[in-house]
């Protein structure tokens, strides 16, 4: 699973700390498993890790992320997941043409979309 909040993707880990943060605040909703009860602005939403994109989703805490990727040069990323429409795999051979860490790391872990 993943989360959504404040218009971005988060991995389980990362999610999870964000609603206990929030929660230990005092301002997580009254009823956070009725989901359709508040704007995932407000607390972080539950999202399938099968969900698709137009594009390659890694974890918007990125180099924070408790679960990030580390690249051979020693970078991090925020943990990769999701799976990707007819445009996210167009978006995805034009990263790789265009290559990069970035973009090989995306060929190695979305290559059954190539």
């Amino acid at each position: 699973m993943a989360y959504i909040y404040a218009a971005d993707i988060y991995c389980d880990s990362c999610g999870e700390v964000i609603r206990k943060r929030i929660t230990e605040e005092g301002k997580a909703p009254s009823d956070p498993y009725k989901e359709w009860s508040y704007d995932s602005d407000e607390f972080p939403k539950r999202a399938g890790d099968d969900e698709e994109s137009d594009g390659p989703i890694n974890c918007a805490a990125g180099e924070e992320c408790l679960e990030a990727e580390t690249l051979p040069s020693g970078h991090k990323i925020g943990k990769q997941f999701g799976g990707l429409t007819t445009d996210g795999v167009a978006y995805l051979r034009e990263a790789i043409e265009g290559g990069g860490e970035v973009a090989e790391f995306w060929a190695e872990y979305y290559g059954e979309y190539l």
